[in-house]
């Protein structure tokens, strides 16, 4: 059986009046053993001190999960580690755990957040859920509570959504006189599968992000707690080319174009020179849009066979930096770099054709051609896509 791709996508609001959420949502990528292990952790109360536990919380899970610790080792070293709340006394954090091995079987273990909802063919499906307590008597820091996990196991099928999300939704309306018990978690699920058969495509992100902002809307726009929620999706790989540079001989255009006509999958061109040798050989035309008037970037273009044309080093640099600053691209303004972002963000495989030749107007003289910026910028896009999206991306020089 061929295996699914796994696309993690999560959306995240502090409660009102707070800089920092409370809640934390990670994602880690075992290369080793090609093993992908996402947590939801919600720390007791917000802001700071609230993401401290569940930053703490959720390290700690990850990584004693990828070391193949039980989970009643690591419960208890969660619990001997949180730090006490000097005002009230207590140290609490819940989490959800989802762990997918190299075979795509899941384990999902949870501790005190609101039930995960397992999505197939548009419909929910009901796991069987085991409760494991840690020990007699203990508890999760020192929450009153005794720590009774409840852990679930299955083999994921094409097109499986895993959604999992902190009581800052399901609680989402509490003491409104449309929800006064809150949204719950029939009304998060009624509403996710009624998103999923709407748009059965809708990727990880947009689905985290609409069940998050609806969130909100219950709330009255004004959080009254932190409001998280992750996905996990099984689907078949979505593929993306990217061509930037012209290759370092002309005798090679041919063959840059004819790589990029016959990709299987969504290609963007970021580069003028780059573009006119593509659209030269494949016998385009190439149209600037004059729609999006952002000054700051160059305005993206179209033609025949490329789902966008960019300018190059200017609008990538812009990538990166949107990335690096973890930018959530709802709020970031209408431009190229925005659109490239967009389609790295909905893509799974991301393959860069990088020519080699140099453009004078971005190169020092003094600089050893191996520092050229254009393969720096890419060389940086490659390791930001991988180590906090979990693309998979290679790159290809010609």
């Amino acid at each position: 059986m061929k295996p699914h791709f796994i696309e993690i996508g999560s959306y995240q609001l502090p409660k009102a009046g707070q800089n920092a959420a409370g809640d934390v949502f990670m994602s880690r990528k075992i290369q080793e053993t090609d093993r992908i292990i996402s947590v939801l952790s919600d720390g007791l109360g917000s802001g700071i001190k609230a993401g401290v536990l569940a930053t703490l919380t959720g390290t700690l899970a990850t990584g004693c999960i990828a070391a193949n610790m039980s989970i009643n080792k690591t419960a208890k070293l969660i619990m001997r580690s949180l730090p006490v709340c000097s005002e009230r006394k207590i140290s609490y954090a819940t989490f959800t755990i989802v762990d997918v091995d190299k075979g795509q079987d899941v384990r999902i273990i949870e501790y005190d957040n609101p039930p995960y909802l397992l999505i197939r063919q548009g419909c929910e499906v009901e796991p069987v859920k085991t409760e494991i307590q840690v020990a007699k008597g203990k508890k999760i820091g020192s929450h009153p509570k005794p720590a009774i996990l409840r852990g679930s196991s299955f083999k994921p099928q094409l097109g499986d959504r895993i959604l999992f999300f902190s009581d800052g939704v399901s609680q989402a309306g509490m003491g409104t006189k449309v929800l006064p018990i809150g949204w719950g978690y029939n009304g998060v699920k009624d509403y996710a599968l009624n998103l999923v058969r709407q748009n059965p495509d809708i990727s990880a992100r947009e689905l985290a992000h609409a069940v998050v902002i609806r969130a909100a809307y219950h709330d009255l726009g004004i959080p009254k707690d932190d409001i998280t929620c992750g996905v996990v999706y099984f689907r078949e790989a979505r593929r993306l080319l990217i061509v930037s540079g012209p290759p370092i001989h002309p005798e090679d255009d041919q063959e840059l174009a004819s790589k990029f006509k016959s990709f299987p999958g969504k290609k963007i061109i970021c580069g003028g020179t780059t573009a006119n040798i593509i659209a030269r050989e494949l016998k385009k035309t190439i149209r600037v849009s004059l729609k999006v008037r952002d000054l700051t970037i160059p305005p993206p273009a179209f033609m025949e066979s490329a789902d966008l044309i960019t300018e190059g080093i200017v609008t990538l640099g812009k990538v990166v930096e949107y990335l690096e600053q973890d930018a959530k691209i709802e709020q970031l303004p209408e431009n190229s770099a925005t659109m490239i972002l967009k389609h790295l963000l909905d893509s799974d495989i991301i393959e860069f054709l990088v020519g080699t030749k140099i453009n004078e107007a971005h190169q020092d003289p003094t600089m050893p051609v191996e520092l050229e910026i254009r393969r720096n910028v890419i060389k940086r896009l490659k390791v930001l896509l991988e180590e906090n999206l979990l693309k998979q991306v290679s790159v290809q020089f010609i």
